[in-house]
């Protein structure tokens, strides 16, 4: 049956397009229609672009939703699904206009209604896959979706082709396989030095700018008594240039550094390895981004959770505001050192 209609302003608290983003997929995952109103509405460019139009039109898609305002530039939408259904899917950020929108973040917007589909789901994602301003794929498969399947949420990517800024144009291939009871998040207990992974990968330029950014990531994590398994790679699947540097302790943290024109290999390693040992040292449970991207999962679970993180970021706080609009569960936020999240569902 679906319920009651809901209007959210999109200006809330954080004011981008994670409010849309996390608004519709509940929607969707719910059976709720919703309105957003001022969508991003304090940005330089107010409303839907591309990327969040993307995500719009492939949660109507997999809910054969009617929608109104799901057009560039638009301020309020109102989104209204019908039924849930899993099968195969292609979305293209591109599709709309020329775009390196992120499909990470595609993905984590389908992710949270597919998994609750009766059937599995097969994705065909087409636009950025390392862009900035959003999780690389990497992230995904190494932190995003290893801290999920610790609650029965299990899915697979696999990277078909680079997409880099501005060009886009990358493609990545996802399955989702039905959950059923979501758990409650239980974070692994520290146990010692902890295991750290990456990779150092280049398309269209040089190998030696990905092996001078392991090495100097290497070189400062052995100063600081870490080991780190940094795996080469070189890419020519991608349509522009492009570097990055990823760190991973799994299921936990992840960092990222993208490199640009007169960015030195050894710059990019130590943006990366910057966020990583602070950290560290913050002793948190996970990242500043996995604590807000566990929320919408944790909050239709079955069992309660809590975990820390740095600092309770803005983000974290908005997608808190957005899930108690629609569900009457108990989010609490701890300003502490490291911060604490505790979400107990009805």
């Amino acid at each position: 049956m679906r319920r009651e209609p809901l209007t959210l302003d999109g200006s809330y608290g954080e004011g981008g397009g994670q409010i849309l983003r996390t608004a519709v997929a509940l929607s969707v995952a719910l059976t709720r229609p919703v309105t957003l109103t001022r969508i991003r509405a304090r940005r330089p460019k107010p409303g839907l672009q591309p990327q969040h139009l993307t995500v719009v039109r492939a949660l109507a898609a997999i809910s054969g939703a009617e929608v109104s305002g799901d057009a560039l530039g638009s301020t309020e939408l109102t989104f209204l699904p019908h039924s849930l259904k899993g099968g195969d899917y292609r979305f293209d950020v591109g599709a709309i206009k020329g775009s390196a929108g992120s499909v990470s973040l595609l993905f984590q917007s389908l992710l949270l209604p597919l998994a609750l589909a009766g059937s599995p789901s097969r994705l065909t994602l087409i636009g950025g896959t390392h862009v900035p301003w959003s999780p690389p794929v990497h992230y995904l498969t190494e932190v995003f979706l290893p801290a999920l399947r610790r609650v029965e949420i299990t899915a697979a990517i696999t990277l078909r082709r680079w997409g880099w800024y501005p060009a886009g144009g990358g493609e990545i291939e996802a399955v989702i396989e039905p959950a059923g009871a979501i758990e409650g998040f239980v974070p692994e207990p520290s146990q010692g030095t902890p295991e750290i992974t990456g990779i150092s990968a280049v398309s269209k330029l040089h190998r030696s700018i990905a092996e001078r950014q392991a090495r100097r990531a290497e070189e400062r994590l052995s100063a600081a008594g870490l080991l780190a398994e940094i795996a080469i790679e070189e890419d020519s699947t991608a349509l522009n240039p492009g570097t990055l540097l990823f760190l991973a302790i799994r299921g936990r943290a992840g960092f990222s550094a993208l490199g640009r024109r007169g960015l030195r290999a050894e710059q990019v390693a130590d943006a990366a390895v910057d966020e990583l040992l602070a950290w560290l040292k913050s002793a948190a449970d996970v990242d500043q981004h996995l604590a807000d991207q566990l929320v919408p999962f944790l909050a239709l679970s079955t069992s309660a959770s809590a975990y820390t993180c740095p600092t309770l970021s803005q983000h974290l706080r908005t997608v808190a505001w957005v899930v108690e609009q629609f569900l009457p569960v108990q989010i609490r936020l701890h300003d502490s050192a490291p911060a604490r999240v505790e979400v107990t569902p009805p």
